[in-house]
């Protein structure tokens, strides 16, 4: 079946879907009827309280309502027996029983602040309100910190791109590229497991490709216990997808249009009955984009060769070059995530759900050449100077579809806590990119290329976990993991022009990786001072076979083995209620990419190539954390010192294999250490009812050291050794704060700013860059819609410029890949349930469990 077909029979399911589970709450929703009421204390209405009614026969027919700024509330019941809760700031809990047996007004509820007087002796009234606290967007636990982006207004409409822009500890650079603390590897999960959503070399097209509204909340640890993989040394980011835990039906549909030309449409369906749940997230949209990079390259220490010297050859010699380059995308994308739980019995649930994400685009790139050179005149046989202007223009397609299903069974053993959880998951992805090259030189043809490179990835996890309390406040867990990875990269070239290399460039690879991790964990309370003790155990196993048509001495295949021991410790001591002190460490490894260890070049560009190293091996991070958690009402803080120590760390060597030509060469390599060291800083502070504000600083040093050789010609002609020096040190800083503000009950505002200081190695300057976002919100029809408007990038100054320099070459570099982009998007709610809790487990006062839905933590 063609992607076009099973994107279109994804969109006929959903649709029909929609219809009959619309039609199912429409049957339901005429047995009730409408009843309003009132919540008020002594001085009048009390606004915004939340009123629950829960109903005492069937818990499919509860509902909730938030009341209006006077206190009065209006929703559909039907007829019987509830128990009526309420929620309002700074007011006590108070519960009561009411029948409601008729349309029309009930008798109001009357609520009493903190410390006044309980109403449970009053005998002429009914209701009362608990306690609420305020939803914080950031919060703290023993070895995670947890982003909810539902007030996030910025990105309403956008993607998971947009949505880690605004998530604290995390950057998002103008090419797409996710760091956290200074460091791009970053580990990405999907629900706590890798994922094909996320591709496999798919890059900022794939964080584009998951609308920020099928986004729950993203777990932030930038310190792993053993309980996670061990890859990612920077650290985990854990994107939680929306599974609604209300009954009935419930769902909502957002659409969103935007300039560049962006549209999207996604919708997040539920059904709860019963035993059964069934959610279903899909969508799909169209983007355009448009990027420009320019790099100005001047060559120093220009000798020409002599017409006695042997070694002379008549080519150029290059002095100086400019190249501007525009990039303009057009894209599509569609994705499901459609699933259910069923509750076999209280103890036993089983789950099983499918992700399905399809993207394609069109892009054509115009990349203008300028260049200054010293050419040999064979007759005269002096260097004349001269220039040339060439003309680049690349037309190309892509696409990509991947799958994912997911099983897994959660067995609660007994009452006290301990249990068992097992899943599986299958995954495949499959890219392919196509382009066609047109080269000209002073408007003479010089070539046409036509290259095609594809990729298929293949994946099996296979996990358990199992939790066994121990007393009161100790629990330990105990874990396998088995990942079965299987890569295949198919790269062809074909030329009108004599390249030599072309041979090179047609190749075929197939990277195989499969490891078996182990881990167990302890953790226990001693008073104040709580403690998490973990050991991880990984076996990796990593065979390539490649060829490719030309002649080689590189061998045919490799293959690498690891076993690697990685332990965690996580201390926290009690301070006082709100105030804790958070201690870790950890060990972690970065194993390379798959497409960094393909030994030939990549050819999209024949003046910046980028090929792999066979050779490369992972790297090892120590990473050490200090933190301080204080939480108020309207204020939280948690300051955290880190220091991170890498041996055999991955660097790009970028290098020109001959002094003659104006060819670059970027090539991963292992070298020496870095060193990374700061003060992460995170608050939220809410100074008024009307205002918000979410801030993160981090204050950040660094020192790294090595220097890297390779073999190269010189502007003679003859062999040499080259060499990039990449010791060096400094210290850098960013920022983002987020202001909210409340303009009424319905309406607010949110300004968003960040700044990333200026930074320098031995060979590289990069510049300071900074941003404004805008977004605003109103909400609309009774509150069951919600109109948004945003501006990314206000001044559009969000770019990145760099200087690199070497002994014979200094290079300028300015990026930008998005330019000041707006949108609005429009949120519909259908009636929302009561939201239905879990059964609890033993109450353990450091638990951590992660992943938000049925899983119990990624391994």
């Amino acid at each position: 079946m063609e992607r076009t077909e099973i994107v279109n029979v994804i969109q006929k399911k959903i649709f029909g879907l929609a219809l009959t589970v619309g039609a199912a709450s429409f049957l339901m929703a005429q047995q009730k009827i409408n009843i309003s009421g009132n919540v008020k204390d002594a001085n009048g209405g009390v606004g915004y309280a939340s009123v629950t009614f829960k109903n005492q026969q069937n818990a499919q027919l509860s509902d909730a309502v938030l009341a209006d700024v006077n206190g009065n509330y209006k929703l559909e019941l039907a007829p019987g027996n509830y128990e009526v809760s309420i929620e309002a700031v700074d007011y006590k809990k108070f519960t009561k029983i009411i029948s409601i047996q008729k349309a029309g007004a009930i008798a109001p509820f009357i609520i009493v602040s903190d410390g006044k007087a309980n109403l449970n002796n009053t005998t002429d009234i009914q209701g009362v309100v608990i306690t609420a606290t305020s939803n914080k967007p950031y919060k703290v636990e023993l070895d995670k910190k947890t982003y909810d982006p539902s007030q996030d207004i910025v990105s309403k409409g956008g993607s998971l791109q947009d949505v880690l822009s605004n998530v604290p500890s995390v950057s998002v650079d103008t090419d797409g590229t996710v760091s956290m603390r200074g460091s791009s590897n970053v580990k990405f999960l999907i629900n706590g497991k890798p994922s094909s959503l996320l591709g496999i070399d798919d890059g900022a097209n794939a964080l584009q490709s998951i609308p920020a509204d099928q986004i729950e909340k993203i777990e932030v640890i930038t310190n792993p216990s053993s309980k996670f993989e061990a890859s990612g040394t920077s650290g985990i980011l854990n994107i939680i997808l929306k599974k609604s835990k209300k009954v009935g039906f419930n769902g909502s549909v957002t659409g969103s249009l935007g300039y560049f030309p962006r549209t999207n449409l996604n919708a997040n369906l539920s059904w709860r009955k019963n035993k059964m749940t069934w959610f279903l997230n899909g969508g799909g949209g169209y983007s355009e984009n448009r990027s420009k990079n320019d790099a100005e390259t001047t060559y120093h220490n220009i000798t020409l060769p002599t017409v006695t010297d042997p070694l002379s050859t008549p080519r150029d010699i290059p002095t100086y070059q400019l190249q501007n380059s525009l990039n303009k995308s057009y894209n599509n994308n569609y994705n499901v995530n459609a699933g259910f739980v069923y509750e076999i019995s209280e103890k036993t649930s089983f789950n099983l759900s499918g992700l399905i994400r399809s993207f394609d685009g069109e892009n054509k790139e115009t990349l203008n050449t300028y260049n200054d050179y010293y050419r040999y005149n064979t007759v005269t046989q002096i260097w004349n100077p001269g220039s040339s202007f060439g003309q680049r223009i690349s037309n190309g397609t892509n696409n990509n579809l991947a799958f994912q299903g997911d099983i897994g069974l959660d067995h609660k053993i007994d009452d006290n806590g301990q249990n068992l959880s097992v899943s599986l998951s299958l995954q495949r992805n499959k890219s392919n990119n196509y382009s066609t090259i047109n080269e000209t030189e002073d408007s003479q043809f010089l070539l046409t290329d036509n290259t095609a490179r594809k990729s298929v990835n293949k994946t099996i996890i296979g996990k358990a976990d199992y939790e066994l309390p121990i007393g009161e406040k100790s629990k330990l867990e105990a874990g396998y993991r088995l990942d079965v990875n299987n890569n295949n990269y198919d790269n062809t070239v074909d030329s009108t022009s004599p390249n030599e290399l072309i041979l090179n460039y047609n190749n075929t690879t197939d990277y195989r990786e499969m490891f078996n991790a182990f881990y167990v964990q302890f953790r226990s309370k001693v008073g104040k001072l709580g403690y998490q003790l973990g050991l991880r155990d990984e076996l990796s196993n990593v065979k390539i076979n490649y060829s490719n048509l030309s002649p080689s001495d590189i061998p045919i295949d490799k293959t690498k083995n690891y076993n690697n021991i990685f332990p965690s410790i996580f201390l926290s001591y009690d301070v006082t209620k709100d105030n804790q002190i958070l201690i870790n460490y950890s060990k972690r490894i970065d194993r390379p990419r798959s497409f960094f260890m393909v030994p030939f070049p990549n050819y999209s560009n024949s003046q910046n190539i980028f090929a792999g190293n066979i050779d490369l091996n992972p790297s090892y991070v120590d990473s050490y954390e200090v933190g301080y958690s204080i939480q108020r009402k309207k204020i939280t803080i948690n300051p955290t010192l880190y220091y991170r120590h890498a041996v055999d760390d991955t660097k790009m060597l970028v290098y020109r294999p001959d002094e003659r030509e104006n060819v670059f060469y970027t090539k991963p390599i292992n070298l020496g250490n870095d060193d990374r060291y700061g003060l992460d800083l995170n608050f939220t502070y809410d100074p008024f009812a009307w205002l918000k504000l979410m801030g993160s600083l981090d204050l950040f040093g660094y020192k790294t050291t090595g220097i890297a050789y390779y073999n190269a010609k010189d502007k003679f002609g003859a062999d040499k050794t080259g060499s990039m020096d990449f010791t060096g040190d400094g210290f850098s800083t960013r920022a983002r704060l987020n202001s909210t503000f409340k303009l009424d009950k319905t309406l607010s505002v949110q300004l968003q700013g960040f700044y990333r200081g200026a930074q320098k190695t031995a060979n590289q300057n990069s510049e300071a860059m900074y941003a404004l976002n805008l977004g605003a919100s109103k909400t609309i029809w009774k509150g069951n819609g919600t109109l948004n408007f945003n501006i990314q990038d206000i001044f559009n100054t969000r770019s990145r410029e760099a200087f690199s320099f070497n002994e014979d070459y200094t290079r300028r570099n300015y990026m930008q890949w998005q330019p000041r982009q707006f949108s609005v998007s429009l949120t519909y709610r259908f009636k929302q349930g009561e939201k239905v809790e879990q059964p609890k487990r033993k109450k353990d006062i450091n638990s951590n469990a992660t992943g938000g839905d049925e899983q119990q933590g990624p391994m």
